[in-house]
This record gives structure tokens, sequence and C-alpha cells, in this order.
């Protein structure tokens, strides 16, 4: 079966589905690979590193699509892309199936199987194929890096001949594998850090990070399937909010991770807790593509408010495309390797426990229930 690699037409996107590396793991397993001429470019791999590996190169789009069996990107491809695929592809990318529904009913349509990185279950077996949580390490080091960039102080304690500057103070909101790695970040680069989650079993994760975990008089717990957060009641928001706020007075840097799957992201941080900051502040909204944790956030955007500077940045892992791109191409590598058998087969099962849950669309029907519901709502 001829694998198909396109170059991506997200705007800012530098990532590539496929390193160097990943086209010889393909090729071992039975597969022929080609990749769009400049895929990797932005990723800094070049034509010739592909060749070496043994991918073929194609000239445009089109010409990499033709007679392929499957395709791989890290976003969905345009809709000329996908109206190139032939009946029976398989797609494997991020798809965004339950906030995009016309392109699942394309894919459906074309009879095209869809098979969403994002939709790969938490489960032990499939932690090497979980590429939101690999993509999610580095954006939340990207976030600190530009935290600290943006903030008008030193992260560390110095003790200098002209005094002593006392280490700046970070809150992160959220603990999942982002707000994890931006805890750790923050820690290395010599801040005091504070972290909340709504699940308590994270506290001994973020005290391991040498973090301190904000905690409520009383509980302030929601935790839903498969180790994500759930919508809290609205007394308990109200607690949460509260915790904050008490908390985020004190803070010279604020990065919030909090989403829930097909959900608006939480609110967590209110204009009136931004006027209570300090002027110089950082808010870091990694949820503003999903509607932002704070109040005031503009995806996409730097804005001022208060004296305090909030960024709504999209598609952080872009921006470490080198390792990204590898984290991502071993992600999808492992994955395929769950469908594709001696000498190139493939066998789609859909009780596999990994593929099931996975597979958006195959053979002209919609075979996700979740994504199944958010078409009909």
């Amino acid at each position: 079966m001829k694998v198909a690699v396109l170059k991506e037409t997200r705007a800012g996107e530098r990532r590539v589905a496929l390193v160097p590396q990943g086209v010889k793991a393909l090729l071992k397993a039975g597969l022929e690979v080609t990749i769009q001429t400049g895929a990797g470019l932005a990723s800094s791999v070049s034509d010739t590193e592909y060749k070496e590996a043994g991918a073929t190169i194609a000239a445009s789009a089109p010409e990499a699509l033709r007679d392929a069996g499957m395709v791989l990107a890290v976003n969905a491809p345009p809709p000329t892309d996908v109206a190139a695929m032939s009946e029976g592809t398989i797609l494997v990318s991020f798809l965004s199936p339950l906030t995009n529904p016309d392109l699942v009913r394309a894919l459906a349509a074309s009879k095209i199987t869809g098979i969403a990185m994002e939709m790969i279950p938490r489960i032990t077996r499939a932690q090497s194929m979980d590429a939101l949580s690999s993509q999610a390490t580095v954006a939340g080091y990207k976030a600190v890096l530009i935290a600290a960039d943006h903030l008008p102080k030193f992260l560390p304690m110095f003790t200098t001949a002209a005094g002593t500057i006392r280490p700046a103070k970070a809150l992160i909101l959220g603990a999942g594998v982002a707000g994890l790695q931006a805890i750790a970040t923050a820690r290395r680069l010599g801040a005091v850090v504070l972290a909340f989650d709504v699940r308590p079993a994270v506290k001994e994760q973020v005290e391991s990070l040498g973090a301190s975990f904000l905690e409520a008089d009383e509980e302030v717990a929601a935790e839903g399937e498969g180790g994500y957060a759930k919508e809290l009641s609205e007394d308990q928001h109200k607690k949460e909010l509260d915790l904050i706020a008490g908390a985020i007075v004190d803070c010279d840097i604020v990065i919030t991770t909090a989403q829930i799957p097909g959900r608006d992201a939480p609110l967590l941080i209110t204009e009136d807790m931004v006027r209570s900051m300090r002027p110089g502040s950082v808010i870091i909204d990694l949820a503003s593509e999903s509607g932002g944790n704070c109040a005031l956030t503009q995806s996409g955007e730097t804005v001022v408010e208060h004296g305090v500077h909030i960024l709504g940045p999209v598609n952080l892992p872009a921006g470490i495309p080198v390792h990204a791109s590898q984290m991502y191409s071993k992600n999808i590598v492992t994955l395929v390797g769950e469908f594709v058998g001696e000498e190139g087969q493939v066998e789609l099962d859909m009780e596999n426990d990994v593929v099931g849950p996975s597979t958006v669309t195959h053979e002209g029907q919609v075979t996700n229930e979740r994504v199944r519901n958010a078409l009909s709502t």
C-alpha cells in the first residue's frame, strides 16, 4: 500500500506527520511512502533526507495522493485534497471531529476511513500513540518560555552586589500533560510555582515536580472518564473561582490549560481577577482555541488589560517543530502498526481497543458514537 504524507496547509503550521525515522519504520512494515516535496522543510527535514530514508518525493499534493491507500497528516487536509482521495483511503490526522461536522460528513460521503488522533483512548496500551499528550508536552514547555519572554522580571532568584532579586511566582491552572510540563519548566527556570486542578489525584504529581498544590477548605473535585476533568457543578465552580481569586493576586505568571473534551473551556479567570493582578503580569491561555479560560482572552492575539498581558496562543507545538514532529511521527507510526500486518497488509479491526474508538468514519458511516451525537445536535 502506498502511504502519502502531505505538506501542511494550515497557517503557521511547521510540523510534518512523518520524519525519516518513521519512513524507515513504515517501509520495514511493507508499505511504500511518498512525501510531498517540501513537507518537512519547516521541521528541518529536507527532501534529500526523505529520499535517503527510502521515500519517494512527489511534486504536488495531487501527485502524492494518486493511488495512495493511506494519507498521514498533522491537520485535516483541505477539502480539495479530501476530494482527491479515493474511496477506501485511510486518513490519519487530527480531525477535530466534534467541532468540524462538515469534514466528518465529507469523509463519510466519500467513503474515506477517518482516524482521528485526538480520539485515541487514554489507556495504558495507547500511551505511545497519544498525540494529544505528546503535543501538549510541547505546548506546556513553550508556554512558559513565552511567559518568561513577556514578563518584565527575572524568573529565578538572584543574589547580586546590586541586591537580591526575589523569584517570580507562577500559577498553573490545570495539571494535565501541558500543565505538568509547564510546572516542570517554570521550576527549572527558577520560579516559585503553585498549581490547581479539579482532580485531587494529581496533587502528588504536582508536588513531585516541586510545586505547591492549591487546595480549598472544602474539596473542589471533578474527575471524568479517562482521567480528564469534567464540568463542575455551579456551587463547586464558585468555590473554584474564589480559590483562584485568592491566589492570583500575588502571581506574576498564570498559565491556564483547563479544557473539557467536546465542550467550551471553563472560565477560570474573571476580569475582576485580572484587575487584581500586578501591572506587568502575564497570562498565557492555552485554552484560547476552545473559548479560553480567561474572560479577556482573544484567540491568537495578545491584549493588555488593566496592565496585564493576556496571550491566547494557538498551535504552540508548531513553534518547536523539530521535536514536535518527531514525537507526532512516533505516535502515528505506532498507531498504524495496530492495523498493518505482515508484508504491508491492512486490516482495520473495529473491535481493537485503540483503532475502534479512534475511527470516526468507515465504509460511508460515522462510526464513533460521540461524533454521531455531536452531528445530531
